[in-house]
Order: structure tokens, then sequence, then C-alpha cells
């Protein structure tokens, strides 16, 4: 296992690629439509959003998903659980939200285990069992010590906003009633998403299999986890939830199921691979 010292500066490396290659992206966009001017002006915004990912990523990502604080009261099973593991894990406690659906998932966010948060949904703490439970917290909570959490954080709020400055420039592309700007408007409409996507899933289902082998260490049973995993997948299938496409990476099962080309660009690993790998731990733990 790396050193937290070798985990900090791999995860700031990887941000930091991540930030210059879709703020990059926006420069590239704007000199499409605009021209130097163009460049220019979509440079400026790339500097806010970059800024505003990395300082802001955390709020941005629960309140997209209209998470809420819980007291310990509220959720007392929670709380317990998560002091176990983050003692074991030698982690700060997270701040802990709540997600109104009836879908079970979970995330965490965050810039570092000290601005951490971790957010469950209200169908996850009625789906599973304490020990199902503990695998997926100790899953969000591996995310926090691999500082994985920093990166999808910021890809997820980078990959929101190349969306919608994507759609924007469909009230640019014709302003000089040039065909060929609203050309390149449409056309950015369509790849500068599928750039960030790209880009998002290069990064995210490596680390995937990472959380879940050190969620099983944590919670001490693999089985657990494989088993939660799922639980939560099926329940994914069934119950409908209200989730911006950008931000897919930060959950532990996909928020929705992918059909045709949308499936190829899933920032997940297959459920059935996972839950193998786990499996095949259980002898050794």
């Amino acid at each position: 296992m790396k050193t937290t010292k070798q985990s900090t500066f791999s995860a700031t490396l990887r941000t930091t690629i991540l930030l210059a290659s879709l703020g990059g992206l926006l420069v590239v966009i704007g000199a499409l439509v605009g021209g130097a001017q163009g460049a220019g002006l979509f440079l400026i915004i790339a500097l806010v959003i970059n800024a505003g990912s990395y300082f802001f990523s955390d709020k941005l990502a629960l309140a997209s998903a209209r998470a809420k604080p819980i007291e310990e009261s509220e959720a007392p099973r929670l709380y317990q659980i998560m002091r176990e593991l983050t003692t074991r894990a030698g982690l700060p406690m997270p701040r802990l939200y709540m997600i109104p659906s009836d879908q079970p998932n979970a995330f965490a966010t965050g810039r570092n285990p000290k601005h951490s948060a971790v957010a469950v949904t209200r169908g996850i703490t009625k789906l599973l069992s304490e020990d199902e439970l503990r695998g997926v917290l100790g899953h969000e909570l591996t995310h926090v010590r691999n500082r994985d959490i920093l990166i999808q954080s910021v890809a997820s709020a980078i990959g929101t906003a190349i969306t919608y400055v994507a759609y924007m420039l469909l009230w640019f592309g014709d302003d000089d009633n040039s065909p060929l700007g609203l050309v390149a408007a449409l056309g950015m409409v369509i790849l500068a998403p599928i750039a960030a996507s790209i880009i998002q899933l290069a990064i995210s289902r490596q680390r995937e299999y990472a959380a879940d082998a050190g969620g099983a260490e944590l919670c001490g049973n693999p089985e657990s986890l494989a088993s939660a995993l799922l639980r939560l997948e099926s329940g994914a299938e069934s119950i409908p939830m209200q989730v911006n496409q950008a931000a897919e990476p930060l959950y532990i099962v996909r928020p929705f199921k992918g059909k045709g080309i949308a499936g190829l660009f899933s920032t997940h690993p297959p459920i059935e691979e996972r839950v193998r790998r786990l499996r095949q731990m259980r002898p050794s733990l």
C-alpha cells in the first residue's frame, strides 16, 4: 500500500493533470467558436472553474445531491460504524450527510481527509444490514484515505461545468451569422461532454477496485461489501434517482443504468467483476 505522502503526491499530480486537461479543453472550445478573443475569454472561465472546483467541489457535490447534514441523534448506528472505521483507518471523522432518495447509494467528497464528507441515501440505510453498511462506509473511507475524493470531486465539478458551457455555446455559435460558427458550437455540444466523460473514465475504474479492496480490509469481511454491491446495483436499477451524469463517478454504484453507447463510458467497473475480486480475498482475511 502506498504511504500517505506517496498517495498525496499522486493525487495532487493527477488532479493537476485533470485541471489542466479540462481547462485546456475549454480554451480550445473558445478558440474554435470565437478565435483569439474566445480563447482568452474561456481561459478566464477555465481558471475560475478550476479554482472553484478545487475549493468548493464538496459543496457542489453535496448541493447537487440535495444532501443535508445529519446529527448523531438522527443516525446513531451510522455514526457508531463510522467512528469504528475511522479509528481503524487512522482518519479524522468526516461530516455525514443524508440524501433524500430511496435509491440505495453513497459517495465521499472533499479535497482532503480533514475536509471530507460522506453522504448516504435514505434508501441505503433501510436496505443494507449493519455488516453490509460497514463495507460500504469502508469503501468510501478508503477513497478518503487514498485521496481519490479530490480527483473525483474535481472531475465531477469540471465535467458538470463543461457540459453546461457546451450547451451555452448554442447561443453564441451564430452571433456573426456564420454557418461555421454554428457548426462549431453544435460540435462542441456533442464533443465536450464526451471528452469530459473519457477523462473521468480513465481515472475511475481502477480506483473503484482499490477502494473495494481497502473497504473489505477495513470492515474485516469482503463478503459484506460483495453482498452490499449486489443489493445496491439491484436497487439502483429499480429505483430512479436524479443525478447529473458528471457526478456519476462519485457514487459507489452507478445511479442509473447506461444503455448502448452510454454503457461504454461507464466510470464504474462491472459489479460482477468487483464481486469476483472481493470474494477472491476471502481466504486471505
